[in-house]
């Protein structure tokens, strides 16, 4: 047997081992390389019989021919005429079958390189297109996977089966830090097919993700008895869960977090400590708000239904912690709820010694002035309270110009 044979052989070895693909289709895949290989030499392959073994990997050509008086053979492909046929086997007459096996060096070296190419690219097609189908319906199912290789733009997972999956850095949380092999948890955002090559983008920045682990800690949301009506997520610094039970004597809340927050706590964890509000989902628009913006405590709320826009009134104490650190608080609360809000200090709760930010309109301009009314900051301390970084995320200003705010504020105080 010559060494490409057994090549030949080998190379289906491998394919019977390949994950992913069933046994009949390596089957049929390998009888058309060899149909295909037969039709090249002999003009045709209805009178081959190929049969393959997937056990060993042995693999049987039969190819017959029907016996014609010499001289009457119209066709060398299906017929062979009585003194060539006598040359292999005597015991023949005219009108038999004559059965040949076709041995695979016949082909010719050059043949059999060419099978194996064909080989290994057909199955390597079945693979890629088996990868896609089986990611295709795990579209938000959670995986568990080791990292494989760490590159500045993304990082490649490998699941247990070795296919490849990307996490892009933009569905990393920021305080995500991955080396070669370590196991990570992603939720899987996106199957595509890309030039042929399955594409599986998995996330941990995706709202699906904290989703997820909420329903891997709490049981009552596996089997339906409370249902998250809407994640909102700043991922690694801040989320909102809105949870609803359809059983008044289940807590929603309570049974997210888990006694003493033993629920949530795991979830805080592999989220690197990304702070998880979970309220009480309520048709009341008001209180829904009111909810929102927890931890801060609110005094009044005016709604536009209209225009989806909520004025929020609260003590001064209370405004830094409605709009939270980097104004995630606020914003977060918006997107659950749906409405734009605006926070404000209750009128007469300012202290006697704050100005409102009016008074300075001959220093600051008026639409600097406006653009730190947007953000709910309307008298000087409210100002002064937020720190520049914040001001400078939470409004449209240049670092500069904030700074020369500050200064102007600071010394109506000194």
């Amino acid at each position: 047997m010559s060494t490409t044979t057994i090549n030949l052989i080998d190379s289906f070895q491998e394919f019977k081992d390949f994950k992913n693909i069933d046994r009949p289709t390596v089957i049929s895949v390998l009888e058309e390389v060899f149909r295909s290989m037969l039709r090249k030499k002999y003009g045709t392959d209805e009178n081959c019989d190929v049969i393959v073994n997937p056990d060993n990997g042995d693999l049987e050509i039969w190819r017959t021919r029907k016996v014609m008086e010499d001289g009457f053979s119209e066709d060398d492909d299906l017929e062979i005429e009585l003194a060539e046929v006598h040359q292999y086997d005597p015991s023949l007459e005219v009108g038999d079958d004559y059965i040949e096996q076709i041995t695979l060096e016949s082909f010719g070296r050059r043949a059999i390189l060419a099978a194996r190419q064909t080989l290994v690219s057909k199955v390597l097609e079945l693979e890629k297109d088996e990868i896609f189908k089986k990611y295709k319906d795990r579209v938000g199912e959670i995986i568990t996977g080791e990292v494989y290789q760490v590159w500045k733009k993304e990082t490649l997972v490998l699941d247990d089966e070795g296919n490849e999956l990307l996490m892009p850095k933009t569905e990393q949380i920021p305080a995500d830090y991955f080396k070669k092999g370590d196991s990570v948890r992603a939720v899987i955002s996106k199957v595509e097919m890309i030039n042929a090559n399955p594409k599986i983008i998995i996330s941990r920045t995706a709202p699906e993700f904290l989703q997820r682990l909420f329903e891997l800690e709490v049981p009552e949301i596996f089997d339906g008895l409370i249902t998250i009506k809407k994640i909102v997520r700043e991922p690694g610094e801040r989320a909102k869960v809105a949870v609803e039970s359809y059983d008044d004597r289940i807590d929603p809340v309570g049974a997210c977090v888990g006694m003493k927050g033993s629920r949530i706590h795991g979830i805080v964890r592999e989220l690197k400590n990304e702070n998880i509000d979970v309220i009480n989902f309520t048709n009341n628009i008001s209180l829904y708000i009111t909810r929102a913006l927890s931890p801060a405590k609110i005094t009044s709320i005016k709604l536009d239904d209209e225009t989806k826009h909520a004025s929020v009134y609260l003590k001064p104490d209370q405004v830094s912690l409605a709009i939270g650190r980097g104004g995630h608080n606020i914003k977060l609360a918006g997107k659950l709820t749906g409405y734009e809000i605006d926070v404000y200090r209750e009128a007469g709760a300012e202290n006697d010694e704050d100005v409102d930010l009016e008074e300075f309109s001959d220093e600051i301009d008026s639409w600097i002035i406006d653009e730190l009314k947007a953000i709910g900051c309307d008298t000087a301390k409210s100002v002064l309270a937020l720190s520049v970084e914040d001001l400078v995320k939470r409004t449209d200003l240049e670092e500069e110009t904030i700074k020369e705010v500050v200064q102007i504020l600071q010394s109506e105080f000194e």
